[in-house]
C-alpha cells in the first residue's frame, strides 16, 4: 500500500484538508494509500516511511533530503484544487508507485 504524508507548517487544518483531497482523489484512481497529515516537521524526520509528500509551495525546500533519496514530492499552489492534485499525481506516475510500495 503506497504510504503518503499530507505536510503543512503547523500541522493543523491545512495538512488535514491536503489530506482528505488526496484521500478522494487517489480513491478515484484506484489507488489503495494510508495518508497521514501532519506539520512540515515531523514530516521531515519521517520522510523516508513515506513513498510521497504532498504540501504547499512555500515548504518544499523542506523535503529536498527526502527527495535526494527516492521520496516523491508535489507541491501545491492551491491546496483544494482538485484537477491540479491529480495532475500532479498523475505527473509523479502514482500508479508506479503504488506498485513499487506493494512489491
Amino acid at each position: 500500500m503506497l504510504k503518503v504524508v499530507a505536510a503543512c507548517g503547523s500541522g493543523m487544518g491545512s495538512s488535514m484538508m491536503i489530506k482528505m483531497k488526496i484521500q478522494k482523489v487517489l480513491k478515484e484512481m484506484g489507488i489503495a494509500a494510508d495518508v497521514k497529515n501532519t506539520n512540515a516537521g515531523e514530516a521531515k524526520s519521517t520522510a523516508s516511511q513515506y513513498h510521497l509528500i504532498v504540501c504547499s509551495e512555500a515548504l518544499k525546500d523542506t523535503f529536498k533530503d527526502a527527495v535526494a533519496k527516492g521520496v516523491a514530492l508535489i507541491t501545491l499552489k492551491n491546496l483544494l484544487d482538485e484537477k491540479a492534485l491529480k495532475a500532479k499525481l498523475e505527473e509523479v506516475n502514482v500508479a508506479e508507485l503504488e506498485k513499487k510500495a506493494t512489491v
